[in-house]
């Protein structure tokens, strides 16, 4: 059975590396997210660098996952110093245990805090694509996804929680089913 990859992308207010309140409060709450997210039902996995050093994301090994790879729109930092981006790449059973994990809890209560840490962009912040079971998705998986739902619209290679596809390609449920608004942060 297909599994299904999430990959999220959006653009800080200010670096990483910022030492302010908000920022401290983003990586607080991100924190909080993935303890919680990593045991929900339907959680398979998601992209961690081998070498855990706060903001670092470009030039980190993410093995399987691939080199790591961002949205041609994004114009900030590469470095640990002045990254401005928060992104992930996960993998999942299917979309009614990703759009739990999202919408309630404390993801939800971050996504209620994410203008407060997040630049309105106008492009997609995530994009979902089926993969065969045991295959990774990779961060160029992802970005190749997110950028072609901001070009072309929701496909079944690219397609978000209000427009949703089922694993052979067709479109699942009636339009209307999910959030109003496609954008996770």
């Amino acid at each position: 059975m297909p599994h299904l990859a999430l990959y999220t992308f959006g653009v800080l207010k200010s670096p990483l590396a910022d030492t302010g309140p908000l920022t401290r409060e983003f990586y607080a709450s991100g924190e909080a997210v993935y303890r919680t997210i990593s045991g929900h039902p339907g959680y398979l996995g998601h992209a961690e660098p081998a070498d855990v050093d706060r903001g670092v994301l470009f030039g980190a090994d993410w093995g399987a996952w691939g080199e790591f790879a961002v949205p041609d729109w994004y114009d900030k930092g590469r470095t640990a110093q002045t990254t401005a981006l928060a992104t992930t790449l996960s993998l999942w059973t299917d979309l009614p245990s990703a759009f739990d994990a999202v919408y309630t809890g404390q993801h939800r209560a971050a996504l209620n805090r994410r203008y407060d840490w997040f630049e309105r962009t106008g492009h997609p912040s995530h994009v979902f694509w089926w993969v065969p079971e045991g295959a990774i998705p990779t961060w160029r998986d992802g970005v190749s996804g997110l950028e072609h739902l901001h070009t072309h619209g929701p496909a079944p290679h690219a397609f978000t929680f209000h427009h949703p596809f089922t694993p052979d390609g067709t479109p699942a449920g009636p339009e209307g089913a999910g959030p109003k608004d496609d954008r996770v942060h």
